[in-house]
């Protein structure tokens, strides 16, 4: 079955950087779209960065020139580089997988598959 596991969250200074790796399994990773998606307490969970199974890439206006998605075919590991963090970026991380070829997008609905979640916690 599909499975996603994330890591690398931690407790990191406003300006520091993270990476996150999520592990797939179970399904064909060069075939299918991916991302991560976040959620603060309290709020909605809202997508952070994708990239479509042709390499393209997605990001949400809040962390553009900050983070950047990246995978590893050969590993299938999916990556996400946050740099300058700040404290709006303190969340809980998911990476998720469409599990089909597709483009790039945001939106939540269009993820069928999902990790536990890795938090991240920034502070002054």
């Amino acid at each position: 079955q599909v499975k996603l596991v994330e890591s690398g969250g931690d407790s990191v200074q406003a300006g520091g950087s993270l990476r996150l790796s999520c592990a797939a399994s179970g399904y064909t990773f060069t075939a299918s779209s991916m991302a991560w998606f976040r959620q603060a307490l309290g709020k909605e969970r809202e997508g952070v960065a994708a990239i479509a199974t042709d390499g393209n890439t997605e990001y949400a206006d809040s962390v553009k020139g900050r983070f950047t998605i990246s995978k590893d075919n050969a590993m299938n590991i999916l990556y996400l580089q946050m740099n300058s963090l700040i404290l709006e970026d303190t969340a809980m991380y998911y990476c998720a997988t469409s599990g089909v070829v597709g483009w790039a997008t945001l939106a939540t609905i269009y993820y069928r598959y999902w990790g536990q979640g890795t938090q991240v916690t920034v502070s002054s």
